[in-house]
Parts: C-alpha cells; sequence; structure tokens
C-alpha cells in the first residue's frame, strides 16, 4: 500500500486488523500485537526518473499536497514510509476516541502511528503538546490526508528534543545520535505556537518550532501541510514558524517533500528554520510566510533581532540548502531575504534552485543580493545556484 492508497483498501485493512486488537479503553488507542518495524525495503518507491509525470505522482503524494506542478524525482530518503502494518492505531471508525490525549500518548510510544477517526476530514485540539521520548527509534504519524492537529494559537504540536533530559538522555553526544527519527507524513499542522523567547544560554538559543521542533535524531516531513503557525515574534536567531530543526544526525539533510506550507509568522523564516542543518526541499510550496521582527543577525542597537527569511531561514556551519520543484511566493521579510536567507558563517555551502523552481513576489525589507533571497558565504555576499529553467524574480 502507498501513502495515497488510503481510501477504502485501507479501511478494510484497518477493519481486519481490528479483529487483532487490543484496545486501551483509556485514551482511545488501539496497539497491534507484535507489528513489525518498517524495514528499508519497504520505503515506498516511486520509478527512479528525473522527472515523473502528474499520474506516476498521484500513486504515491495525496492530492492537494504541496507543489501541483512539482513533478521532480525524490531521493529514496525523502520519499513516504509504508505504514500498512501500524504500531498503533489511534482511534476506532470515529471521531470520539482520536483525542489530544490519543495523540500525545501514542507519540510518547513510538512506532507507526495511524489514525481510524472515521471517513472524513477530522482537526484534533491539541490541550498539550506530543512529545517524543528519546528512547524510541522510529516514530511516524500518518494521517491518510484527513487529519489535521491544531495548536489553536496556543501551543506547540509536536516536540522532539535529544537533548532535554526530561525526555531521556540517550548518548553521550545528544547533538549528534541517530535515533529517534520522526516521520510525519500526509497530515496537516495548523495553528501551532511556540511562545518560547531566544535565549543565549539555551542551546542554539532556544524557541522557534510553532508547529513542529526537531532538535537533534533525524526528521522528515512528506505530504503534509502547514498552515497559520507561528512563534515568537522577534531574536536575532529565532525562527521556524512551521519547522525548526537542529543538530541534525551527520548532518544528513532534513527532507521536506510534497509539502505545502501557509500563513507563517515568525521573527525568521516562518516556513523553515535551523542552524547547521542541512534542508533538501522537494515539490512543495510556500506561500504568504513572513518574517516579522527587526534589527537583523546580529541584532542592531536598540532593537530585538529578526525579521529575515520570509518562507526559510537558515545560518551556521557547512551546510547546503536544495529547493528542486519548489514555488515559494508572497512571502516577505522586514530586513533581508523575503523568501530565503542563507547565511554560512564558515566552511561550504551552497543555495541551489533547480528543476522549475520559481520564487516570486517576495519582497526584503532591508537587504537582498537576488530577488527575495540573500546569500552569504563566510562573509562573502554569493549568487544562489539557479539551475533547470528555475526562475528567481
Amino acid at each position: 500500500m502507498t501513502a495515497h492508497e488510503t481510501g477504502e483498501p485501507f479501511r478494510q485493512l484497518v477493519a481486519a486488523l481490528a479483529l487483532g486488537l487490543a484496545l486501551a479503553a483509556a485514551d482511545g488507542v488501539a496497539y497491534v500485537a507484535s507489528a513489525p518495524t518498517i524495514p528499508a525495503q519497504d520505503v515506498i518507491k516511486p520509478p527512479v526518473r528525473a522527472h515523473t509525470t502528474a499520474s506516476t505522482l498521484s500513486a504515491w503524494r495525496v492530492p492537494d499536497f504541496g507543489n501541483p506542478d512539482g513533478h521532480a524525482f525524490v531521493p529514496p530518503a525523502g520519499r513516504a514510509v509504508d505504514t500498512s502494518h501500524p504500531d498503533q492505531v489511534i482511534g476506532r471508525g470515529t471521531p470520539a476516541g482520536c483525542t489530544s490525549a490519543a495523540v500525545v500518548r501514542a507519540v510518547a510510544r513510538g512506532g507507526v502511528i495511524t489514525f481510524n477517526c472515521g471517513p472524513r476530514p477530522l482537526t484534533i485540539t491539541m490541550t498539550a503538546t506530543a512529545k517524543v521520548v528519546n528512547t524510541r527509534h522510529r516514530i511516524v504519524l500518518d494521517g491518510r490526508g484527513l487529519i489535521t492537529l491544531s495548536g489553536v494559537g496556543r501551543r506547540q504540536i509536536l516536540y522532539m528534543n535529544t537533548c532535554d533530559k526530561r525526555q531521556i538522555l540517550t548518548t553521550s553526544d545528544c547533538f549528534d545520535q541517530q535515533w529517534p527519527q520522526l516521520i510525519v507524513q500526509n497530515m496537516t499542522f495548523s495553528g501551532g505556537y511556540s511562545a518560547v523567547r531566544e535565549n543565549p544560554n539555551a542551546n542554539f538559543g532556544g524557541g522557534g518550532g510553532g508547529a513542529i521542533y526537531a532538535e537533534g535524531g533525524q526528521f522528515k516531513a512528506v505530504n503534509s501541510r502547514f498552515i497559520g503557525n507561528r512563534c515568537f515574534s522577534t531574536g536575532p536567531d529565532l525562527g521556524g514558524a512551521a519547522i525548526r530543526a537542529l543538530a541534525q544526525y551527520r548532518n544528513r539533510p532534513v527532507y521536506i517533500t510534497g509539502d505545502t506550507f501557509r500563513g507563517g509568522r515568525c521573527s525568521n523564516g516562518s516556513a523553515l528554520s535551523s542552524i547547521d542543518v542541512s534542508w533538501y526541499v522537494t515539490n512543495s510550496i510556500m506561500i504568504n510566510n513572513n518574517a516579522i521582527g527587526w534589527g537583523a543577525n546580529p541584532a542592531r542597537p536598540g532593537t530585538p533581532g529578526g525579521g529575515s527569511g520570509g518562507a526559510i531561514y537558515t545560518d551556521g556551519d557547512n551546510y547546503n540548502v536544495v529547493i528542486d520543484d519548489s514555488l515559494i511566493q508572497n512571502g516577505s521579510a522586514r530586513e533581508g531575504g523575503g523568501a530565503i536567507f542563507f547565511v554560512v558563517d564558515a566552511g561550504s555551502g551552497a543555495l541551489t534552485i533547480e528543476n522549475g523552481s520559481v520564487l516570486r513576489n517576495n519582497p526584503s525589507g532591508k537587504f537582498q543580493n537576488a530577488p527575495g533571497i540573500f546569500d552569504s558565504v563566510d562573509g562573502h555576499d554569493v549568487s544562489p545556484v539557479v539551475t533547470g529553467g528555475s526562475a528567481v524574480g
């Protein structure tokens, strides 16, 4: 079963699985005894070619998620995973068991998590943040295109931090460990909010990640939507209204595949934000994301700092960002990079925009060195690498 094949066949599968489920009456989560983990060979694999057709794409991507004109090849590591044998199923066929408490418990227990909340789209209002426990390996949330987790503008939705003692420290180097791996696919995250302010004494300054905060381990988002998320409005390095990613294992890229980001607001990077992290953004769309801080980074005297990278804000050493067959438009930044702020402080790195990607109408309030982009490597303003008929304007 692919990520797209989630209609009646999926419901039949859930019904069959239900015969063998041990039900947890208290939290609405059904646990599948002896459900296997996902082997590498079960990762969904569309045909390997530079560009797939729209019909091929529909075989593995939920409609209305991501860039409808994005048909770029997706690396295996960036694809959805098979969730046909879940470890946990939230719900029993109706919305009644699909609660915030059920999501929080399922995420803490880990494994492959799917939803059986009925045939119609459902929004689950989160009354608490779902937090990954660092002793888990893979945590997969698959909403089949029907499930929205909402922070209702009050709270962060999903949290992973390998350096948080409260979530259990598992290695001697929490900044570079392979697990947990957090995957969200076929989900919508809306109204997430992180009120945490930037703190010079916290790892990476703390804060950011209104919908999802992922520090350490590995993270990717596939065929998902991030709508109207926010994080604190000021701070020179604080960002990620939708996603804040830090300290990824061996600097493997965060894959953003077939995703939509709309209406984010944060000091910086109102779709994506990171320090020392590489990104691979494929077949995605980012619209109306605004960096609302002011004072830039480092903060000018008398200002709180921030206001760069309307959609994407990245900083740090030795990393790359690839924008592949994606659309970024109608964003803005009060300072620099109405679409993208890309600064490599030391070492090597490149911002690459390829395969028909389009950046348009992303005004920068004070500075840019390409339309909607500020690109700097080792203290030198450079031009992004633009290839494959991409347009930056």
